[in-house]
């Protein structure tokens, strides 16, 4: 939408809800960039964008796309810049666009770490309404085999802590992320930092390997084997049973995922469970009726 008025550093990720927005690069990569399972920003070494040209690519962007509503701010995590320089650029962004409704970016738990809660509220207050997170598993084990560089405990916190200060938070699990021998607490102990956090949006997608199995095993520091389809659909029955929530909009419907599943949990758990059973009772035929629905 926004390709001819900005110059990106390539390639650009966003979620599937910001297909509309502006997206802008405050900062290049991710800072952490060593997770086992990610190749997202493998290519790019992390830097922090000029705020001089930033500012100055909102200005274009405000002269094209003066009523512009959302605005995403990439990369990986552009959370991990300081509070006063994320206050800038909201402020900017603010002055730009008078429509604008709301502003989101990807976060990684740590980000949040060295933030109080009234430094949150204040992003909160400038507009920033709504964090990406990749929880990816909340069992500490795989969560250092996979080389995340976050705990469970860590993660609980961070996340408690924009949520009291009224940012909502969008969280992914990844199925069979811990292969065939963390699959059980892979699920039971996701579902448990879930409970704790009580997102306003959850999802699960899939692990896939762009380079291979193989290449996925080198870099993730123990056994591995990949679960099959009957296996992957247990370990999301597992992870939907241990869950306890309140009112989390729930979304499965990946490119990735065998069975797309949507949901308001706990409302709808009972009925996710019931077509999860039909499927782990008929797995070839779940994977056939997912291959028709996208046309394949």
């Amino acid at each position: 939408m926004f390709f001819n008025t900005l110059t990106y550093d390539e390639p650009v990720f966003r979620p599937p809800s910001e297909a509309y927005s502006l997206i802008l690069q405050p900062t290049i990569g991710c800072s952490w960039n060593r997770c086992a399972f990610c190749e997202m920003y493998t290519s790019k070494k992390f830097s922090v964008k000029n705020e001089e040209e930033l500012f100055s690519e909102i200005d274009m962007a405000a002269n094209h796309y003066p009523k512009t509503r959302k605005v995403f701010l990439a990369d990986g995590n552009a959370m991990v810049l300081s509070v006063d320089k994320l206050m800038r650029i909201l402020n900017h962004l603010n002055d730009k666009f008078k429509s604008l409704s709301r502003i989101s970016a990807y976060a990684i738990p740590k980000d949040l770490q060295n933030k109080s809660v009234d430094e949150l509220k204040l992003l909160r207050d400038a507009g920033l309404k709504l964090i990406y997170v990749g929880i990816e598993t909340g069992d500490d084990g795989l969560l250092q085999k996979i080389n995340k560089g976050e705990t469970a405990a860590g993660t609980i916190s961070s996340m408690q802590k924009a949520n009291k200060a009224g940012i909502k938070s969008s969280v992914m699990i990844i199925n069979g992320l811990g292969g065939r021998l963390n699959s059980r607490q892979h699920a039971e102990n996701s579902a448990k930092v879930i409970n704790a956090i009580q997102p306003e949006f959850l999802s699960t997608l899939v692990l896939s390997f762009p380079y291979g199995v193989e290449h996925f095993k080198q870099r993730f520091d123990g056994e591995f084997q990949e679960l099959n389809l009957l296996e992957l659909l247990k370990e999301q029955h597992a992870f939907i049973s241990n869950l306890n929530l309140k009112n989390t909009i729930f979304r499965s419907d990946h490119a990735s995922n065998y069975l797309a599943l949507k949901g308001i949990l706990n409302r709808d758990k009972q009925t996710l469970l019931n077509q999860l059973q039909s499927a782990m009772e008929a797995p070839d035929l779940a994977n056939l009726r997912q291959e028709w629905e996208r046309g394949l």
